[in-house]
């Protein structure tokens, strides 16, 4: 049939990649579109195994197009100096800060990425900033990234400069992290319940969120197993 590929047909496959990152290119430099730009990268990365091609897209369309994917990406690369990048984690620091504040894919875990470096301290001149970190933590976590309401559950807890130490607003992240599905979340909730820290004694309350914690457990265990299969 017209229009089919043969995947077992070797020269018919690279045939179609090729034509996949001529019309890329295209979509990218001729029709300026800032998602053709990112599925550029992608294919030079994923197919071509071309780290530093993908990396001068993936520059083009962060600095040009403001495309938060591709900022997220980019920030990745300076993380790790893949691709030619400089390894510096004040760059990443930047290329995630931007594609935390553009709306799009990966806008949330770029948020997150942010809060980490800024609480680490590496990537700012003024060294760790805990006001930094639980702004960009509270705004991943109120896009639904469990790990960043989870870190804000932790903050809390132990209280920084800047933070102070707080158990009921310790307990109301775990809640809201274990709502979306973080083991450590629901934890930490369940033991908060059961020595009442941040809330009254409920022995019920704790119970059932140490099941639900035993459940995720359980769940990502599976996940693991059929994955190495």
């Amino acid at each position: 049939m017209a229009g089919l590929i043969n995947f077992e047909d070797e020269q018919e496959v690279k045939q179609f990649l090729d034509n996949l990152g001529v019309e890329y290119s295209y979509q990218c430099y001729r029709e300026k579109d800032p998602e053709g730009c990112h599925r550029l990268a992608d294919y030079l990365e994923g197919v071509k195994k071309n780290y530093e091609s993908t990396a001068q897209v993936l520059q083009h369309n962060c600095e040009v197009n403001a495309h938060a994917q591709s900022c997220y990406k980019l920030g990745a690369y300076h993380v790790t100096g893949k691709g030619g990048m400089k390894k510096c984690l004040k760059t990443a620091y930047s290329c995630f800060l931007k594609a935390c504040n553009t709306q799009g894919k990966k806008s949330v875990d770029a948020c997150h990425n942010v809060a980490l470096l800024a609480q680490d301290g590496r990537a700012l001149e003024t060294g760790p900033d805990t006001t930094v970190a639980r702004q960009y933590f509270e705004q991943a976590c109120e896009g639904g990234f469990a790990p960043s309401c989870f870190n804000l559950s932790t903050l809390y807890i132990q209280g920084f400069p800047g933070l102070d130490k707080s158990m009921p607003l310790a307990l109301k992240y775990a809640l809201k992290a274990c709502d979306l599905g973080h083991v450590w979340g629901c934890a930490n909730a369940s033991r908060m319940y059961k020595l009442g820290d941040g809330t009254d004694k409920d022995e019920q309350r704790a119970e059932e969120l140490k099941n639900r914690a035993k459940d995720l457990h359980g769940q990502e265990k599976e996940r693991q197993l059929k994955f190495g299969e």
